[in-house]
């Protein structure tokens, strides 16, 4: 089986020229490239945060092998949703599930099935893949649905998933799929998302969750966030970069109600 897009046309061009178009300039070159652990980058229409994504991905080294998590924005299927078709399909082509490390992820951790019902109609993973595409053409992808809500679960998870990527044996890209502060005004946003973020640069995973609640901060992917930070600082990592930071109304022109998006480096 073969998932097939269901944002194309929408959050980005339906068609490979104009999707190519659109990647190139999105993109910028990057001479010097920096091997990480994983990745914050955000899931908007390329209009609004295509830029940050862009920028953020042109950075490092994508291996051939990327754990893609995003958030259940529909709430179908299971609370953690491995996609079970053998590749997803995009405007730029065919992308193959890595069957291996995806076996590997469901053997440190039962609770993760295989559910189609939670990947047809979510975009926080689609919207990744093309740019993952276009800068390693060879990649295979493990898209990972969460719907749950703890950080109990996120430190399982991420536990689970640093064991199975050393199982593989391979270099593995963990690529959370996240917007940040959404329909608050551009200051309010950023002061929120500041606190967000602070927590994101230390490392501290569970601190990202308890902050996201306390402030009502409306981070859509703060659990595939937190649950990144957990695998990465198991499997070594030490510092994290912003990259990037901007909102739809630098788009739009409108800043009091916006979606903010930021781009973050863990290595």
């Amino acid at each position: 089986m073969i998932r097939q897009p269901a944002v194309a046309g929408q959050f980005y061009p339906g068609s490979e020229q104009a999707l190519r178009r659109e990647l190139q300039q999105l993109i910028p070159h990057v001479e010097q490239k920096r091997s990480v652990i994983g990745v914050i980058s955000p899931h908007a229409g390329y209009v609004y945060s295509g830029k940050a994504a862009g920028q953020l991905l042109a950075g490092i080294e994508i291996p051939r092998t990327v754990i893609i998590l995003g958030p259940n924005h529909r709430g179908r299927g299971v609370l953690a949703a491995l996609s079970p078709e053998d590749g997803w399909q995009t405007p730029l082509g065919y992308v193959p599930i890595e069957k291996r490390l995806a076996g590997l992820i469901r053997q440190q951790l039962p609770a993760v099935q295989e559910d189609s019902a939670a990947h047809a109609q979510e975009h926080s993973l689609e919207v990744q893949v093309p740019f993952l595409q276009y800068l390693r053409p060879d990649v295979a992808i493990v898209p990972l649905c969460l719907a749950f809500g703890d950080y109990g679960g996120c430190e399982l998870l991420g536990n689970g998933l640093a064991s199975a990527i050393r199982a593989f044996g391979e270099p593995v890209l963990i690529l959370a799929s996240s917007d940040m502060t959404h329909y608050e005004s551009a200051e309010a946003a950023k002061q929120k998302d500041s606190l967000a973020l602070e927590r994101v640069m230390a490392l501290d995973p569970q601190g990202l969750v308890e902050v996201c609640r306390a402030n009502r901060i409306t981070m859509c992917g703060v659990i595939p966030s937190a649950v990144m930070l957990v695998a990465a600082k198991e499997l070594g990592a030490t510092q994290a970069e912003l990259v990037a930071y901007t909102t739809s109304g630098e788009v739009t022109g409108d800043s009091r109600e916006v979606v903010a998006y930021a781009a973050v480096e863990v290595w």
